[in-house]
């Protein structure tokens, strides 16, 4: 009998210490929320007014600027310089150079409550910027908000050259530190290439008050039987307003005048420059299934969770129940990268959207929507929305840099995930496939002896997250900056007929990391009179790659089969 009631005793004491544990566990979870969206409850109402975006207690604009450490994506202009681009390669010349860009600074892609108090201009002294605006506004033809549009016929005919505001951050639209960002570019691409590739030769001199009129140079210079002034210089964009302002910029600082009146700029109508290698079946569903992982990730992580969801009621207009962490990253760096504090609100009821989490109907063909944003696919357009709306009651408080912290911590480490993920490498080889023939053609034209000299593609972060995922480069941050450039320069032996080329991104070379340039496939050779070195890599090994290697981790041997989706069919 007693040895029973010992063995009871002793359950009890289990069950007690069960409970202990139960109760610590469930303390230490309540005290981990409260870290992430702990609140400040003694402040002043700042919701949708003026001062919305005012300096909340506690928070200084000095705080709020230490967090550009943690988001490269900003790419302030005054940073900007030449590095390893260009220079002078013992024993070879410049044939030429096919430049990839990013656009540069934009308005957020979302409606962000207050945006219109933040200042999106660009303060600083960059002469070049105010010549740029003068020269516009002063050799061009007026049109809505007093802004000049560039009026060659083609896919950009009307629009406009210049951001329709200076300080206002419009959605989805260049910003005039965007701007600033790429006249600095062409800056650099001035004097790194525009030297030894000729381009700064002087062509027929056109008055200034016809630049935008559809009387071309191309029309009078094939009537004298001559080529037409943009032979050597090819441009490519996609047809958004940002893509083309970014473009157009970069080449006013490039070009000399003529040249920059008489270009004419051809559409690519994908996000990946795909050309005619566009619709892929496998990349759709290979997307699709990286979503549903980084959303169950996310639930994953309850804690980083409600984070998300903190920022998101508190600075998106219209937030969906199911808030997409990197549509709250990009509302935050409108915030961040134009220097504006971390806003506050006071509790209010507010209808939240009964939006589902993912889209019914993916964007399969890639093909651009002008309003769209950078390859996203628009649940807007892609969901049957239901028009009940359900009120939440949003609580008071203020974002914090703790906040901004976890947020952008937490959207890193899914990137840097997601770049070792084996799934990337084959989308961006789906995604890329006619960019890189693109680039190894136009190539192939330079050191045939064509007049091609410089070609610019101007397009989006996914354009370059598709390319370096192909060329098997590991980017330092899955997240491109604004204004990113990515040059492939093409060499000729001055001995014998030899050709190279190598790749600086954001100025840096990153040759060696090519896949198929890396482990001794790459020449080292002297590159200016400080011995730094250079790695050039041969063109026949890209050509190579492109048409006998490409598809081989795909287990395909072209890029239909590479494209076709499988089913399992199963016989009972």
């Amino acid at each position: 009998m007693a040895i029973k009631d010992i063995a009871r005793l002793s359950r009890q004491h289990r069950t007690i210490y069960c409970y202990l544990i139960l109760s610590i566990w469930i303390f230490l979870l309540i005290a981990g929320m409260y870290k992430y969206i702990g609140t400040t409850f003694h402040i002043q109402n700042y919701g949708g007014g003026r001062n919305f975006y005012g300096s909340p207690q506690g928070l200084s604009e000095k705080s709020l600027g230490q967090g550009k450490k943690y988001v490269q994506e900003c790419n302030s202009p005054s940073g900007i310089a030449v590095e390893m681009e260009g220079g002078s390669l013992e024993g070879w010349s410049l044939a030429g150079v096919l430049l990839l860009i990013r656009h540069g600074d934009r308005g957020p892609m979302e409606h962000v409550r207050g945006i219109n108090t933040i200042n999106c201009g660009f303060d600083e002294s960059l002469p070049l910027l105010h010549r740029y605006k003068a020269f516009i506004a002063n050799s061009t033809i007026s049109a809505s908000f007093s802004h000049s549009v560039w009026l060659k016929s083609g896919p950009f005919h009307g629009f406009p050259l210049l951001p329709p505001l200076e300080r206002v951050c419009l959605l989805g639209q260049l910003t005039y530190r965007g701007l600033a960002q790429h006249l600095k570019i062409g800056e650099i691409m001035r004097q790194a290439y525009a030297g030894p590739l000729g381009l700064l030769q002087r062509q027929q001199t056109v008055p200034a008050t016809r630049i935008l009129t559809n009387s071309s140079l191309d029309g009078k210079n094939a009537a004298n039987g001559l080529p037409p002034p943009e032979t050597d210089v090819i441009v490519y964009s996609t047809r958004y307003r940002r893509t083309f302002q970014s473009a157009m910029a970069l080449l006013y600082a490039l070009l000399p005048l003529e040249r920059w009146m008489g270009l004419t700029i051809r559409e690519s109508h994908s996000l990946s420059f795909c050309f005619t290698d566009c619709a892929c079946q496998r990349a759709d569903q290979l997307k699709n299934q990286a979503t549903k992982e980084e959303t169950a990730a996310l639930h994953q992580h309850p804690a980083i969770s409600a984070v998300v969801h903190w920022i998101g009621l508190s600075l998106l207009q219209n937030p969906s129940v199911q808030i997409n962490p990197l549509e709250v990253r990009d509302a935050v760096l409108a915030l961040i990268c134009h220097d504006a504090p971390l806003p506050c609100r006071k509790a209010r009821e507010h209808p939240v959207r009964n939006t589902p989490v993912l889209p019914t109907t993916p964007d399969n063909s890639d093909v651009i929507n002008i309003d769209q944003e950078d390859g996203q696919t628009s649940v807007k357009d892609n969901t049957n929305e239901v028009e009940d709306v359900e009120p939440e009651i949003e609580p008071e408080g203020c974002i914090e840099e703790s906040h901004v912290e976890a947020l952008i911590s937490f959207t890193n480490w899914q990137g840097a995930k997601k770049n070792r993920n084996p799934s990337n490498r084959k989308v961006g080889l789906l995604r890329a496939y006619g960019l890189i023939r693109n680039i190894v053609g136009n190539m192939l034209k330079m050191i045939s002896g064509e007049k091609i000299k410089f070609v610019l593609y101007s397009g989006h972060d996914r354009t370059l997250q598709y390319l370096t995922a192909a060329l098997g480069l590991q980017a330092q941050s899955f997240f491109i900056p604004y204004a990113a450039r990515m040059a492939f320069e093409v060499y000729k032996s001055d001995n014998e007929a030899q050709f190279y080329f190598r790749v600086v991104y954001n100025g840096k070379d990153v040759t060696n990391g090519i896949s198929f340039c890396e482990g001794g496939r790459s020449l080292r050779v002297s590159r200016g009179i400080r011995g730094v070195k250079a790695d050039l890599c041969p063109i026949e090994n890209i050509i190579r790659f492109i048409h006998d290697d490409y598809f081989v981790s795909l287990n395909a041997t072209n890029y239909k089969d590479a494209c076709s989706v499988h089913h399992k069919n199963y016989d009972f």
